[in-house]
């Protein structure tokens, strides 16, 4: 893998959602929590998701990686409609191409960092060898080649969320989405986490969504954008 960046990607972007709106009953009424949000994000770009709690940033995680359907609207993945898409079909395309990254790392304490990162390959169908072969480059390239064997209790913090990073990137999904994935970890180790991943998204050209409140890492991404009144908007 060699560093890039989004300009050098052609296509589709990774991500749109147009004109897309959520809402929620409560009691007797309706909480519009999006409301014609758009959004578009090129491969290899990382755009930053600073909001506050209650603001819509999960539901917009949600909808971008095709756990909720909008209300009205479209989300399109590398440039395909999703919205009407039947379920399987849409768990299909969630399997493929996107990757989530969370707050918790939750690997499978029971195997080693090779096999969490070799699972989901082979779930898709990829050979053992192949898949073996993919996880330890990656691994590898986020510094964790000499912790292959070790299982998820015997690494660090910082470690284990490398290696839910490796996971998620291990079927080269066009979309990244990350909700605080170095809110758990000491500001040190939360930097070197964060450049692991930025390095990824310029090597792959994946597109990243990366929820955070941490500013610092924020200003650090191609773009920052926030949920306000229902809409997507860019910040700076």
């Amino acid at each position: 893998m060699t560093a890039s960046t989004f300009d050098d990607f052609a296509g589709p972007p990774a991500l749109a959602i147009a004109d897309v709106s959520r809402r929620y009953p409560q009691g007797e009424g309706v909480i519009e929590v999006l409301r014609a949000a758009n959004l578009v994000v090129e491969p290899g770009q990382s755009v930053a998701l600073v909001a506050p709690s209650g603001s819509g940033k999960s539901t917009l995680l949600h909808l971008c990686g095709l756990l909720e359907h909008p209300d009205e609207g479209e989300v399109y993945i590398d440039g395909r409609p999703t919205a009407k898409l039947p379920d399987a079909e849409r768990t299909r395309m969630r399997r493929l191409h996107v990757g989530f990254v969370y707050q918790f790392h939750h690997l499978l304490p029971e195997f080693t960092a090779l096999e969490n990162v070799m699972m989901p390959q082979m779930i898709r169908g990829l050979s053992k060898k192949d898949s073996a072969a993919r996880a330890k480059d990656l691994l590898s390239y986020l510094g964790l080649g000499h912790r292959l064997s070790h299982r998820p209790a015997e690494l660090s913090g910082g470690e284990q969320q490398r290696v839910a990073i490796a996971r998620a990137l291990a079927n080269a999904p066009r979309l990244l989405l990350a909700d605080e994935p170095t809110g758990n970890l000491d500001p040190r180790t939360s930097d070197h986490v964060f450049g692991a991943l930025s390095e990824l998204v310029h090597a792959t050209g994946v597109a990243a969504i990366i929820a955070t409140h941490n500013l610092t890492l924020a200003s650090q991404m191609h773009r920052r954008v926030t949920v306000m009144d229902g809409q997507v908007v860019e910040l700076d």
